[in-house]
């Protein structure tokens, strides 16, 4: 029983490890990796139907969108495009903030959060040159 304990705990390591890994092509942006940390953290247990984690941290993960641009954008990624992303990203969290705040269904949240997440991926996409 020893060895299977331990056996866990490396495992859950790893998993966590790569879990909550900043995104290469993005690891000099601080903001986005903050806001890749919360994501994480929120996204990935509502895809198990676990809604807990986004509704206690909803009010951060907004806070974290809007903190992409109240810092400088770092000069490599700073374009239209990816400001045009960021705009999107901090209207999707704030609505996600709104509907756990007005106690809205789980698949409506679920719904806007998932928007919120494929809109970071897109900014992440265009860091690293792999989205139109």
């Amino acid at each position: 029983m020893k060895h299977f304990n331990a056996f866990t705990a490396i495992t859950l390591f790893f998993v966590s490890s790569m879990m909550f890994a900043q995104p290469a092509a993005t690891k000099n942006w601080a903001e986005l990796n903050n806001f890749h940390e919360v994501m994480s953290r929120v996204y990935h247990p509502t895809e198990e139907g676990n809604l807990l984690p986004i509704k206690t941290w909803s009010e951060t993960l907004m806070q974290k969108a809007e903190q992409l641009t109240l810092q400088p954008i770092p000069t490599e990624f700073n374009n239209a495009k990816i400001q045009e992303s960021i705009t999107r990203l901090q209207a999707k969290t704030k609505e996600v903030h709104k509907l756990v705040t007005d106690k809205a269904s789980d698949a409506a949240i679920t719904k806007v959060l998932t928007q919120a997440h494929d809109n970071f991926h897109e900014i992440v996409g265009l860091c690293s040159g792999k989205s139109k």
